[in-house]
């Protein structure tokens, strides 16, 4: 038997268990024994949110510093922009891999679905940027009176070219993949766009951030590895070894672990971006300006 059709077996054997076994607390007995985890007590996946995630994030409101990163309008205008696009650009690629089953819930675990993904998953793609966000806001790099970063408006055509690239490689990676391990190859070429237009846009700023963007992601991004963790070994969620590498870190498999880094680095790239331009503003408005007539006059002409 291939590799392939084993993981298949025991990903149909995974399912097939939580689906007989019937109960929260029982499922999550099944799905340990399933990936060699220990049984823990048995949440909902709402009750998650209100043990892991909620607290997290009312303890960051409640110790930030207001305005947010001294930008009274463009800190909750970003975050709230990060917000929408986060849930409007997540929930297509989320909803397929629920229906193909690569991921589902164990029985009882979700209040309802919409589409195929329970509420609680649209939830989820709001709180991650507001707890990444308000940790951003915490950062001296960000709450520093000055501009963010140094570099002016306006980077170099080859930049952008570069930065374009960058991400074009990242959904090539994911389209080799695809075919053997389906959710980092799907996970990959969704990330792709993403990366190339941020990278595109300003690359070179954010490598003038890297301390700041490292901090940023890598905090709420091991947090998030840790609960992610839990709720497995939980049964609140489970997976399908058919659509796996297989490889895990203390029983997190690699997809998740990078599932939960790549949203990170869109959500802190994209306010950095978002801020590095608005404490620009009136140079970004010259810019704008200067193309405006440029172009009147070519189409005048």
């Amino acid at each position: 038997m291939n590799p392939q059709a084993m993981r298949g077996m025991v990903g149909w054997t995974t399912r097939a268990a939580v689906a007989t076994t019937g109960g929260a607390g029982r499922t999550s007995a099944a799905v340990a024994v399933a990936t060699g985890a220990s049984a823990l007590p048995s949440l909902s996946y709402a009750e998650f949110h209100l043990v892991f995630v909620l607290p997290v994030l009312l303890g960051l409101a409640a110790v930030a510093s207001y305005p947010l990163g001294n930008r009274p309008y463009a800190a909750p205008a970003g975050i709230a922009i990060l917000a929408v696009v986060a849930l409007l650009y997540t929930t297509p690629w989320d909803n397929h891999l629920i229906a193909v089953g690569v991921w589902g819930y164990a029985e009882g675990a979700v209040l309802f679905r919409i589409w195929e993904a329970p509420i609680e998953e649209y939830l989820f793609f709001v709180l991650q940027p507001l707890v990444t966000s308000l940790w951003l806001c915490r950062l001296p790099a960000v709450t520093d009176a000055d501009p963010i970063g140094d570099r002016d408006f306006g980077i170099p055509l080859g930049h952008h070219a570069l930065g374009l690239l960058g991400g074009g490689l990242v959904s090539a990676a994911g389209w080799l993949l695809v075919g053997q391990y389906y959710y980092i190859g799907t996970l990959l070429l969704w990330a792709g766009p993403p990366l190339a237009i941020q990278w595109a846009f300003a690359w070179p700023v954010l490598w003038d951030l890297r301390r700041t963007l490292a901090v940023g992601v890598l905090v709420p991004t091991v947090y998030l590895w840790i609960v992610d963790r839990i709720a497995i070994a939980m049964g609140i969620w489970f997976f399908n070894p058919a659509y796996m590498t297989g490889l895990a870190v203390f029983g997190l498999p690699v997809e998740e672990m990078l599932f939960f880094l790549l949203t990170n680095v869109f959500l802190v790239q994209g306010l950095l971006l978002f801020w590095w331009v608005t404490d620009r503003w009136p140079a970004v408005l010259a810019r704008w300006q200067g193309v405006t007539d440029r172009w009147g006059r070519a189409t005048d002409g």
